[in-house]
C-alpha cells in the first residue's frame, strides 16, 4: 500500500487544453470559485486520440499544468488525466499522469466466458430481487435472468478495465493515481440497475475507482447542449447516486466514489438537474468540459480581428472541406446538419461579431449555429497542421483569448453546476 493514497476532492472539473496554452486561464476559473468559497479541483485531460491528431505528448499537458499552478500560486490538488486509455495506449501516459480514465466502451457486449458469468451470478445473490436504495423512493428490481444478461454484457468490459488498472498499478504503485472507469461512448445508456451490477464487478476486479462515467439517456454531443428529457436525466442521476452509495457500503469501494459526466461541456439544460442532485444527496461530481476551450481560442482570435479573424475563417474553410475526415472519429458524439453549415465564401465575408456570434454558445442569440460549432469542435486538427503559425497567434492574443476561456469556464459551467446560478 502507498503511504499516501491520492484522493479526488468532492468537486472536480475536467478541462481540455488541446494546444497546452490555456492552463492559466482555466485555473483562473477555479481560483474564482475558491474565492467564493467552493473548492473545485482541476483535472487537465487529453486523450491518446487527441495527442495523436495534434502530434503532442502527455509531457506537454503536465508541463502546462505545472507552470499554471506555479504562476498562479495554486496550493490545492490538481491532476493530469490519461483520458480514454486502453492497454494498448496507456504506456505513453505513465510518467506524466496521475489520473487514468479506463475506457471500456468498445468491449461492452463482448461475451464473457460462461463460467465467469455463472460465477458472478453465484457470488452476488444480493443483486437478485428488490433492492432498496437510501434517499430515493424507487427501488431497483433485478430478476435472475436480468442479472445473467447484464453479466454477459458487462463482465468482459470490466475485465479489460482490470487489466489496464493492474498495468498502471504495477508501474506507478497502489494509491499513486486516481482510477476512473468510463463507458459513456457506446450506443445504449446504462440503467441504474446496470450501474449497480457494474460496480459489483469493478469491486470484484479490485479496482478502487473514485469516479465512474456511465452513459446517460439522451444525446451528449461535443460542445453543444444536451438533447433529451432533463427531468428523466435528473431521475437517472438520482438513482445512479443512490446506487453508488449502496455499492460503496456493499462492496467496499472508495467512500469518495462519484459520478463523472463525460462530454459534459455546454450541457446547460441539465446543469440545474446536476446541481439539484448534488445538493439533495450532498455529493460531488466530476464534470468534463473537454474541447470547449479550443473553441474559445477561435472566438478570441476572431474577436481580435486582423490576422486572428483571418485564421479563424481559414480554419473553418479547411474544416468544411475535410468534414467527413474530421467527423469520423467523433461520429457517436456529434450531430451536424450539413444544410446548416455556411459556405466558406460566406464566412469569408463575416465580421468578427458574425463569426463569434455563430460560434459562441449562447442559445438565445439567433446567430448561434450548433452545426457550425460542432464542426469547429472536431476541427482542431486543422489548427494543429498550422503549427507555429497558429500557436504564435495564440500567444500574440493571449489576453483576449484568456478572458474568453476563463469567462466561459466560470460563468457557463462552474457557476450553474457548482453554485446553482443561471448560465
Amino acid at each position: 500500500m502507498a503511504d499516501r493514497v491520492l484522493t479526488l476532492s468532492k468537486y472536480s472539473l475536467g478541462t481540455g487544453d488541446r494546444f497546452a496554452h490555456q492552463a492559466k486561464a482555466q485555473l483562473q476559473a477555479c481560483i474564482q470559485a475558491l474565492h467564493e468559497g467552493v473548492e473545485i479541483v482541476p483535472v487537465w485531460n487529453k486523450s491518446n486520440r487527441e495527442h495523436t491528431i495534434i502530434g503532442s505528448e502527455p509531457r506537454s499537458t503536465r508541463q502546462a499544468a505545472d507552470a499554471a499552478v506555479k504562476a498562479l500560486n495554486w496550493k490545492l490538488a490538481y491532476f493530469c488525466d490519461a483520458d480514454h486509455i486502453t492497454t494498448q495506449t496507456v504506456d505513453r501516459f505513465m510518467n506524466d499522469c496521475d489520473f487514468f480514465t479506463l475506457d471500456v466502451a468498445d468491449f461492452i457486449g463482448q461475451a464473457a466466458p460462461q463460467e465467469a458469468i455463472e460465477a458472478f451470478v453465484k457470488r452476488h445473490p444480493e443483486l437478485s430481487g428488490k433492492i432498496t436504495l437510501q434517499g430515493v423512493d424507487e427501488p431497483i428490481t433485478i430478476s435472475a435472468e436480468e442479472l445473467r444478461v447484464a453479466a454477459q454484457k458487462f463482465l468482459a468490459a470490466i475485465g479489460k478495465a482490470g487489466e489496464v488498472y493492474r498495468k498502471i498499478e504495477a508501474a506507478k504503485g497502489k494509491g499513486n493515481f486516481i482510477p476512473e472507469v468510463s463507458m459513456d461512448e457506446t450506443d445504449r445508456a446504462q440503467s441504474p440497475a446496470d450501474l449497480l451490477i457494474i460496480l459489483a464487478a469493478i469491486a470484484d476486479e479490485g479496482i478502487p475507482i473514485q469516479t465512474i462515467a456511465p452513459k446517460f439517456s439522451g444525446r451528449f454531443n461535443k460542445g453543444v447542449d444536451y438533447v433529451g428529457d432533463a427531468a428523466q436525466f435528473e431521475r437517472e442521476m438520482a438513482l445512479d447516486i443512490a446506487a453508488i452509495a449502496h455499492a460503496v457500503k456493499q462492496y467496499g469501494l472508495p467512500a469518495n466514489l462519484k459520478l463523472s459526466v463525460h462530454s459534459g461541456s455546454d450541457k446547460f439544460s441539465i446543469y440545474p438537474a446536476i446541481h439539484a442532485c448534488m445538493k439533495r444527496f450532498n455529493v460531488g461530481v466530476h464534470l468534463k468540459t473537454a474541447g470547449t476551450t479550443w473553441l474559445e481560442e477561435l472566438i478570441g482570435l476572431a474577436e481580435a480581428g486582423g490576422e486572428g479573424l483571418a485564421l479563424a475563417k481559414e480554419v473553418y474553410a479547411e474544416a468544411l472541406s475535410h468534414r467527413e475526415e474530421l467527423c469520423a472519429p467523433y461520429a457517436t458524439v456529434i450531430d451536424i446538419n450539413p444544410a446548416r453549415l455556411p459556405s466558406a465564401s460566406e464566412v469569408q465575408g463575416w465580421s468578427s461579431e458574425q463569426y463569434t456570434s455563430a460560434l459562441r454558445h449562447i442559445e438565445k442569440d439567433p446567430a448561434y449555429n450548433d452545426s457550425f460549432r460542432q464542426l469547429l469542435h472536431v476541427g482542431f486538427k486543422v489548427a494543429a497542421k498550422m503549427g507555429r503559425r497558429y500557436l504564435d497567434l495564440l500567444e500574440a492574443n493571449e489576453g483576449i483569448i484568456a478572458k474568453n476561456v476563463t469567462v466561459n469556464l466560470y460563468e457557463r459551467h462552474i457557476a450553474p453546476v457548482f453554485f446553482g446560478r443561471s448560465a
